[in-house]
């Protein structure tokens, strides 16, 4: 079924029983004459023989078409034939309906349509007005309402620790619901019926709100209509699963019908580009919008490229069939390769610019046609090869992926130029320009994906090698023109050159540019950067641990605590702070003297810790489970708080995220040296001492060259040196001996 909306704002359910899926099966054709002949008489199916192309040579393919009649049968008639010949091959036999009737009928969810329907509300005609890949299109008028839990639980309220008070807001009303004069079902179900909200907004709706109200209504016997027409809310079980080595958890949904469900804890890209990027990736890559909210963005890359497969005619397998061309061990150590890295040198630079390849893979892939069916061809034995791998890339066709992320490079440049034009609607952009983002950063990434159809490892391969050609190239031309590069990161530069100023760096990028063909930026000049060592070893550089202050007062992080998730709040805060007063400094004696300003917030936040005045939130450690609660042998801190949750009758699976609080890190007893954070109020103390150091090591990378480098230590006075140390076990020396502080008694 299809909902509409009209100007009037009035809500219309509508089917189109022209729709008619079709998908194919490849086998000998005496078989598919057979299967034909018995589908046909088991169903309201119609068989036929056509050509289709084949994804991999481009050549033409003889295979048998089965268009469904009924919807509801798609799904039965494919199992069918897969029962009864599995030597059979299918196609576009796994896509999803809704997606294949946008594809066919040229529309996508929240276009501007118009529609010619029966009385009886089946569609006759149905034509878009609106493209997909407009910059300023109109928003539908929906009504939004807003829910979450009160108080906004810090964790997971599956895990406990939720009052079962409900915040509601809608159209500016905000109330709160909760059992004291009536259920709180009977409030909600009220407000449902009078705001008929065509979006909810939800917090932990998928994994708490929405189960708990539909228990309730059950047991109240309350008729809670979540859905706009009549039939079950469509529940999906949580699951586990593994991505590129990392145990991932992904949670219960709840969608509902005739109106959209977004769960903002469920959702990745809701949650980083909000409901103006989630209308941005549903209409571009003609996912239902519920659907686009839960999923990967790798699925929404996935879909685009299976809609320009589908409208070209070619064959979409069920799963990846292309398997990897067998290589000598010694090719296989040339090409099985990513970036390159050159080492930062570690230390204080000022006046250091950033130059930064514009979506350095997806351009590489644009431009020189590198996709999953062009690498190796059949048909163009003297194509050009990739540098160092010696692979050919096709010049007859024009990949799939290439057209895709051409349109999308382009879209997102289209945005950032109206984002310029119109400052007043700069955010709305640069939310829709990051939800493409996320799109172009996955389409390298699927090029190797194992379970991708159209992947083939050498596409991957030879944009790697491609990628790596590039960046030694900027970097050959940079230090040419006289300019020190003091790190590059796969796809971006660092580059100094004492009293060069922004249009230096600017003509610096542009000469790049025109040497390597791909798009370069001036990302940022910043005021100073600092490239921090290894903890373990101040000799090693760590690519990936520095802070740089822009021109513009703007930080770019990467390494420190306030960067990770795991870390708790009162650190990841004081880090702040003291960037913050760091951002004043604009070169090296300027940030030796506001260190002396930092170190008061450091001691500040220390004498909190001492003291007791911090609340425990702020101590919270977040840790993902790497496998179930009974199955861990040691007992690590994780391990402890999973198995006490475990305990209290919570279930936990692989990929959660669990929150605990350190208590008696050193206790005998492993139980007392963590405490859950969803049992929390059974206890009170926690580990000043490990607290501490964790706040000692958190302020230590802002010292490190200020207090190591020539002369600096007399400019700091050495109270100041040593009340942060500048190593770990120098930070045990700042310990108190308290084990266990207690937090001071509620008012």
């Amino acid at each position: 079924m299809i909902w509409l909306i009209e100007s009037s704002r009035s809500r219309h359910r509508l089917t189109d029983p022209s729709f008619r899926p079709c998908f194919y099966v490849e086998g000998p054709e005496a078989r598919l004459s057979r299967l034909a002949r018995t589908l046909e008489a088991r169903a309201p199916v119609s068989c036929s023989f056509t050509e289709k192309t084949c994804i991999w040579d481009g050549r033409p393919q003889r295979v048998l078409e089965v268009s469904v009649r009924q919807l509801l049968l798609f799904s039965a008639l494919v199992r069918f034939v897969r029962r009864q010949d599995n030597t059979l091959r299918l196609y576009n036999s796994d896509l999803m309906l809704a997606s294949v009737y946008c594809w066919e009928k040229q529309v996508f969810p929240l276009a501007q349509v118009e529609v010619e329907a029966d009385e009886t509300g089946k569609i006759r005609a149905l034509t878009s007005v609106d493209d997909e890949w407009a910059i300023d299109y109109e928003r539908p008028p929906l009504t939004l309402m807003q829910v979450h839990l009160e108080g906004r639980s810090v964790v997971n309220p599956r895990q406990g620790g939720w009052s079962g008070a409900i915040e509601v807001e809608v159209e500016g009303e905000r109330q709160v619901l909760d059992d004291s004069d009536q259920p709180a079902v009977v409030s909600f179900e009220r407000l449902m019926r009078v705001h008929d909200p065509d979006v909810i907004v939800s917090e932990w709706g998928d994994a708490v709100l929405f189960p708990a109200l539909l228990r309730q209504a059950r047991r109240c016997k309350v008729p809670l209509r979540l859905n706009r027409e009549a039939g079950p809310v469509e529940r999906r079980r949580a699951r586990s699963y593994v991505s590129y080595g990392r145990i991932l958890f992904k949670e219960s949904t709840t969608t509902l019908l005739g109106r959209l469900h977004v769960d903002g804890q469920n959702s990745f890209i809701a949650g980083q580009c909000e409901l103006e990027g989630l209308w941005e990736l549903a209409r571009i890559t003609k996912l239902p919008v519920q659907y686009a909210a839960r999923t990967t963005t790798g699925t929404g890359i996935s879909y685009m490229q299976m809609e320009l497969a589908y409208r070209d005619g070619v064959l979409i397998p069920e799963q990846k069939a292309e398997p990897e061309t067998p290589k000598h061990p010694d090719e296989l150590l040339l090409a099985d390769r990513g970036g390159f890295v050159f080492a930062p040198r570690p230390g204080f630079f000022e006046n250091v610019a950033e130059l930064d390849f514009v979506s350095e893979y997806p351009s590489i892939m644009a431009k020189y046609n590198i996709s999953p069916e062009t690498v190796n061809c059949p048909c163009c034995l003297e194509a050009p090869r990739v540098p160092e791998l010696g692979y050919r890339v096709c010049q007859r066709r024009r990949g799939i992926t290439s057209r895709v992320v051409e349109r999308l490079i382009h879209k997102r440049q289209l945005y950032q130029q109206q984002a310029q034009a119109h400052p007043e609607r700069a955010r709305e952009y640069q939310l829709c320009r990051e939800a493409l983002k996320w799109l172009l950063v996955c389409c390298f990434g699927y090029t190797g994906y194992k379970n991708a159809r159209f992947g083939k490892i050498e596409a991957h391969e030879a944009i790697n090698a491609m990628a790596r050609e590039k960046l030694l190239v900027a970097k050959e031309t940079a230090e040419a023109s006289g300019y020190r590069v003091l790190h590059a990161l796969v796809d971006s530069l660092y580059v100094q050159k004492p009293g060069a100023a922004g249009e230096d760096y600017q003509r610096l990028a542009r000469h790049i540019e025109a040497k390597t063909g791909l798009p370069l930026a001036l990302e940022a000049v910043y005021r100073y950067v600092v490239f921090l060592p290894s903890r373990q070893d101040a000799e090693i550089p760590v690519p990936n641990r520095f802070f740089a202050l822009s021109e513009k007062g703007e930080w770019k992080i990467r390494g420190l605590e306030c960067r990770r998730h795991d870390t708790p709040p009162l650190i990841a805060q004081m880090q702040r702070q003291v960037l913050s007063i760091l951002a004043e400094a604009h070169d090296f004696e300027s940030y030796c003297a506001k260190l002396r300003e930092a170190q008061d917030v450091y001691e500040g936040y220390r004498a909190r810790l001492q003291d007791g005045r911090v609340r425990p939130e702020e101590l919270i450690i977040r840790k993902r489970l790497t496998r179930a609660p009974g199955d861990y042998q040691s007992n690590q801190a994780t391990a402890l708080a999973a198995r006490q949750l475990d305990r209290a009758g919570v279930t936990l699976r692989p990929g959660e995220t669990v929150g605990f609080i350190l208590t008696r890190v050193d206790s005998a007893l492993p139980d007392d040296r963590v405490r859950a954070w969803a049992l929390w109020e059974s206890w009170r103390g926690y580990d000043l001492q490990a607290y501490r150091e964790a706040l000692g090591k958190a302020f230590e990378p802002f010292l490190h060259f200020a207090t190591n480098g020539p002369g600096v230590e007399s400019r700091l006075p050495r109270r100041e040196v040593a009340g942060a140390s500048s190593s770990a076990a120098s930070a045990c020396k700042l310990r108190i001996g308290t084990p266990c502080l207690q937090f001071p008694p509620a008012r």
